[in-house]
């Protein structure tokens, strides 16, 4: 089992759901984030004073697949929050950590048949 967590821009949640949607993942978490990587500082105006915006705002995915997902859920994140075919700085980034256990709470299942 893995956990997929992955980081993209806000306006590609869509895109990304139903290209997980065609490769049989329905199951996700979904939350608001705030981060840095390369993209550039922006500023913007507020009351007539500019500042920086350092965090830009993003949407974290987390997904539990079993291990013959992996691949399938990872293509599918990288199709649906790609911008354009090439991509774009700031499209976000994709980490798959072990996952040692799981629990669905209603009926005690653990492992793979939890998920």
């Amino acid at each position: 089992m893995k956990l997929i967590i992955a980081i993209i821009q806000p306006h590609r949640l869509e895109a990304v759901k139903q290209a997980l949607a065609e490769v049989e993942v329905f199951r996700l978490t979904v939350m608001d984030v705030q981060g840095f990587g390369r993209e550039r500082v922006q500023s913007e105006t507020y009351r007539s004073q500019e500042f920086a915006v350092n965090l830009a705002r993003k949407v974290q995915i987390m997904i539990g697949v079993n291990d013959e997902f992996v691949d399938r859920t990872v293509d599918a994140i990288v199709r649906g929050a790609r911008s354009g075919a090439e991509g774009q700085i700031g499209d976000g980034k994709i980490f798959i950590l072990p996952l040692e256990d799981c629990v669905r709470i209603r009926t005690g299942e653990r492992g793979g048949e939890a998920i």
